[in-house]
């Protein structure tokens, strides 16, 4: 019986990598064992600046048995063969989102893990952050009333700008509509529950971009995907969503807004774990301040959800099942399958049904804290 911290590897030591280790350094239910890249001396980079005692290759990471649990942060074209590996493996795995570029492969994975008994789960894991479960807990206390309808936007001209490397950012598996959408996506399916159909349009407004910083300032790349999506969205609930994704826009803006049959509710960016949470009554004037509670420690709050299941199903008395995790694979595949059918309305231009059912992950206890140390040591 495995006690004590779950052991973790990082595969992936890109923008996003620093984020996740600086974060998961911190849970003390966790012990970042290794980093792995492509490009060996970024993975000896990230593990020397965090005290990582092991870096290299996928396989290396993959023999090592100290690793349980890895945490996949590669281009999203290559999720679905780093998940199979580390399946193969035997190790639990956690991806950045999307879970894969296609729902079929998600699928097999999903039923990979599940054979061999393991857990997959996916980002984003902002709907476990104080923000959003603060917002979750004052739609389930009546704060609007009934939920009717949402209205989301996330809107800017592309992260060519700031990223030194953005040309996966406009391939298949990103565009704003699956690099931003499950930011959305998956916070508006934990507060309405799951999407049942969906309709959309969608639009490329360049063939071609240019870098802006870094030292690939000034080279242009193909954009492959669209890069503005407006998409409608039913619930099984009966709620229903009216969502833009955008790369299209000199007009930066994030909205989203829950409107209920007794007020609405400002909600904070989903692609962040704060507030602040706002609420205006019917007849009111102006925006009430609503309280955020709870711990927020930035990305990573999945991957320690996860590593508590792990232990919980590992431990014979029993603390729980391996499949409590929040941020689940079958979540992301939902979300994923989301995508898909928005992605497929817009070159229809007809409504398109979900095949895919999901229960909303539970809400996180109030006191739910990161930095305690739950599985012994």
């Amino acid at each position: 019986m495995n006690t004590g911290p779950v052991g973790v590897a990082v595969v992936g030591a890109g923008v996003i990598s620093a984020e996740y280790l600086r974060t998961l350094g911190t849970f003390p239910d966790i012990r970042i064992v290794a980093v792995a890249d492509i490009v060996p001396e970024r993975a000896a980079a990230a593990a020397a600046t965090h005290g990582i005692p092991l870096a290299g290759d996928l396989p290396t990471v993959l023999d090592e048995p100290d690793v349980e649990l890895i945490v996949n942060l590669t281009v999203p074209a290559a999720h679905a063969q780093v998940a199979s590996a580390a399946l193969r493996a035997g190790k639990h795995v956690y991806g950045e989102k999307p879970l894969t570029t296609d729902p079929a492969d998600a699928e097999k994975l999903l039923a990979e893990a599940s054979e061999r008994g393991l857990l997959l789960g996916g980002a984003p894991d902002t709907f476990l952050g104080a923000g959003l479960q603060s917002a979750l807990r004052a739609v389930r206390a009546g704060h609007i009333g009934t939920p009717v309808a949402a209205t989301t936007a996330v809107q800017s001209l592309g992260p060519e700008a700031w990223h030194p490397d953005p040309a996966f950012f406009y391939q298949p598996g990103a565009g704003p509509l699956f690099d931003l959408g499950p930011y959305y996506l998956t916070a508006l399916v934990a507060l309405f529950g799951r999407v049942e159909r969906v309709a959309a349009t969608a639009a490329r407004a360049r063939v071609r971009r240019t870098v802006g910083s870094g030292p690939k300032a000034g080279q242009s790349f193909p954009v492959d995907v669209p890069t503005h999506v407006s998409a409608l969205l039913d619930f099984a609930s009966g709620a229903s969503a009216n969502s833009t994704f955008s790369f299209d826009s000199s007009h930066p803006r994030i909205r989203f807004e829950i409107t209920g049959t007794e007020g609405t509710l400002a909600v904070p960016d989903p692609n962040t774990f704060r507030g602040p949470l706002r609420v205006r009554a019917n007849g009111d004037d102006a925006w009430r301040e609503l309280p955020v509670r709870g711990r927020t420690d930035g990305r990573g709050l999945g991957v320690l959800d996860m590593a508590r299941a792990i232990r919980a199903a590992d431990d014979p008395p029993g603390r729980g099942a391996r499949d409590t995790h929040r941020a689940s694979g079958a979540l992301a595949l939902h979300v994923l399958h989301t995508m898909a059918a928005i992605t497929r309305s817009a070159d229809r231009a007809e409504f398109t049904r979900l095949p895919a059912q999901v229960v909303p992950p539970t809400p996180l206890p109030e006191d739910w804290d990161p930095t305690a140390v739950t599985l012994g040591r």
